[in-house]
């Protein structure tokens, strides 16, 4: 039997495997309509997540900080659910780990298949993760 929050995790996979699918598909559509389609597709992805933040390794505190990892959370609660995941030098997800949690509970690892993994990656690359 799955959790509260194992059911929330399964559900927000799948919308972001639809978010992902329907930018792909805007490339499909007759070009007059190829970029509005895209922008549509692109807005809801936008608007999908409570909070993105970054981090970064230790540094000087001279030095500029420079994020290494982001988190994306996409609901918060009892259940709540994030995607952590590290950036390549260029700012750029390189990879994508989605926990759930409910109350009082520590964040438990959904796994994943290599296609949803990727289809994470590609949901989180639509943000933007640099300075500034």
């Amino acid at each position: 039997m799955s959790s509260n929050s194992e059911r929330q995790a399964k559900a927000q996979l799948e919308s972001i495997i639809e978010m992902v699918k329907a930018v792909e598909d805007a490339s499909g559509v007759d070009e007059g309509d190829q970029e509005e389609a895209r922008e549509a597709a692109l807005q809801t992805i936008y608007e999908d997540p409570l909070e993105v933040a970054v981090r970064s390794g230790w540094v000087s505190c001279r030095e500029a900080m420079v994020p290494k990892e982001y988190m994306i959370l996409l609901c918060t609660g009892g259940p709540a659910v994030r995607i952590v995941g590290d950036l390549d030098g260029w700012g750029q997800p390189e990879s994508a780990t989605l926990f759930h949690q409910d109350w009082g509970t520590p964040w438990i690892e959904y796994l994943v298949d290599r296609d949803q993994e990727d289809a994470l990656i590609s949901y989180a690359r639509n943000f933007y993760f640099g300075e500034g």
